[in-house]
């Protein structure tokens, strides 16, 4: 198996860490039957495919096997955001039958994470996500690792996202906060329950966080204290 050298994000400030903690947790929670857990959002760039990598690197970090798989064939953003150098073979290629799947799957540098990136752009990327073949590779995974994540298409966008879903055990709905209407957000809702797929919840993304509430300034001094930075400072924020 190949490994994937993946660059170095901005560092988690302490609340973003501990956000990654608790949607862990609260998807460990879900129980044991959610392994293959589709993540869409309505629109591109509400920082949805680093909020996948992001917590499939926390679940590795507890020691279970991870599997990351990037879904969006038609424009993937991953490949630069996590500055991966020449990406070799991926998905494309291995549900149009131009590869095997040991060929697409990737080793990181992060211990316990697998990953498949989208490999070349397709014409017909609906089509190769319904097909068997992607079936299959699903159900392999679900026997090799203790978690699938899967990085979906905008579903407000293209219809991707629910065909992927129908083939997961959960799906989660990424939403950037102050951007999507309630009323968008319910549409795309209502497209994932439409692939049958169980809907586990939503996370509300690129929160401005700073000087909210008696928590973020009691645990914002505490920081401050030990690591020299407020947890909210916006420099430190996730976009």
């Amino acid at each position: 198996m190949k490994k994937l050298n993946l660059g170095e994000l901005r560092p988690l400030n302490f609340q973003g860490s501990e956000s990654y903690k608790s949607l862990r947790t609260n998807i460990q929670f879900c129980g044991d039957d959610v392994k293959v857990i589709a993540f869409t959002s309505s629109i591109p760039n509400e920082g949805k495919s680093i909020l996948v990598y992001r917590t499939s690197c926390s679940m590795a970090e507890t020691g279970k096997k991870v599997l990351m798989i990037d879904t969006d064939i038609r424009k993937s953003v991953l490949v630069n955001r996590l500055g991966i150098d020449k990406p070799g073979k991926g998905l494309s290629e291995y549900l149009s039958g131009q590869c095997s799947l040991d060929e697409c799957l990737y080793e990181t540098n992060v211990e316990n994470l697998h990953m498949i990136l989208t490999g070349p752009v397709a014409p017909n990327p609906s089509e190769l996500l319904g097909s068997d073949r992607f079936k299959k590779l699903i159900a392999k995974a679900r026997e090799t690792y203790d978690y699938v994540l899967i990085d979906c298409p905008p579903l407000g966008s293209v219809i991707d996202a629910a065909i992927v879903a129908s083939a997961a055990d959960g799906a989660i709905l990424v939403i950037e906060s102050d951007v999507i209407s309630r009323r968008f957000a319910l549409n795309v809702k209502q497209q994932l329950e439409r692939s049958g797929c169980r809907i586990l919840g939503a996370v509300l993304n690129k929160v401005e966080m700073e000087g909210k509430g008696y928590y973020g300034h009691y645990y914002g001094k505490y920081y401050k204290k030990y690591y020299g930075k407020y947890y909210g400072d916006k420099e430190h924020e996730e976009k």
